[in-house]
């Protein structure tokens, strides 16, 4: 059985070399969004 070293996503719109700094911008995004959400409705 094959298996693949590096896991795929399926995705490869991304501007960041690695998907945790992804992972964390995004998370760090919603957050201030929802802050923002949060504060303003």
């Amino acid at each position: 059985m094959m298996h693949e070293d590096k896991f795929d996503r399926g995705s490869a719109l991304t501007i960041f070399k690695s998907d945790r700094h992804e992972d964390l911008t995004a998370l760090a995004l919603a957050l201030v969004i929802a802050l923002l959400v949060y504060l303003f409705i």
